[in-house]
């Protein structure tokens, strides 16, 4: 699928910030819940520290993933239609759920890679990100809520598909991200830093 052209104002890239959630929760998304203020640091870092692209933390209709509703992916995918006429590319960060999500939406054209911190992926979501896609894994070794373990194995089986992924891990880190929060951030501005770079280079597409 051929992009649009971008506009000559529009940013380089742009990055969604996509936060944690429950398995189950109809109750409305709020901005000053923990999953969204979790990530509020790596929005502002990014944004601070990466010139030249656009950082949007997504807010969802409700908390929880819902079985086959999938209700956060509807609304991303929502928020890529919404920018897909002016063809900026774009790259996801998301934390526990949010990584879930990235990983189901990496098959837009839109997206070119997905940090994925701490993630959700109980039916292998990760393991089938689509080829042709940078993608990053960042996991607590200590974490109790979501596998690290098992994030390993399927970064490792989308590499063996042919995605460019790596696995990161966080000796003694939970799923907070609270342990030597500093290495967090710094991963998700480099990660960041390289798509643009990759995106500017002169063999971009």
């Amino acid at each position: 699928m051929r992009l649009p052209r971008r506009t000559s104002n529009a940013p380089a890239l742009i990055v969604l910030v996509l936060p944690g959630g429950k398995a189950r929760d109809r109750r409305r998304f709020r901005h000053w819940q923990a999953a969204a203020l979790r990530m509020w640091p790596f929005t502002w870092i990014v944004r601070r520290r990466v010139p030249g692209v656009e950082v949007r933390q997504v807010r969802y209709r409700v908390r929880g993933w819902n079985g086959a509703d999938r209700s956060p992916v509807r609304d991303v995918r929502k928020v890529l239609d919404g920018l897909r006429p002016a063809g900026v590319p774009v790259v996801l960060v998301g934390h526990s759920m949010g990584g879930r999500v990235a990983a189901v939406v990496a098959d837009d054209p839109l997206v070119r890679g997905i940090l994925a911190l701490a993630p959700w992926w109980p039916d292998g979501e990760g393991a089938k990100a689509p080829a042709g896609k940078r993608m990053v894994v960042v996991h607590g070794t200590a974490d109790s809520w979501t596998d690290p373990v098992a994030s390993r194995t399927q970064t490792e089986l989308a590499r063996i598909r042919g995605v460019d992924a790596q696995w990161i891990g966080i000796p003694g880190a939970r799923h907070a991200m609270l342990r030597d929060p500093t290495r967090w951030h710094r991963i998700a501005v480099d990660f960041v830093r390289d798509q643009s770079h990759r995106l500017s280079s002169p063999n971009a597409t």
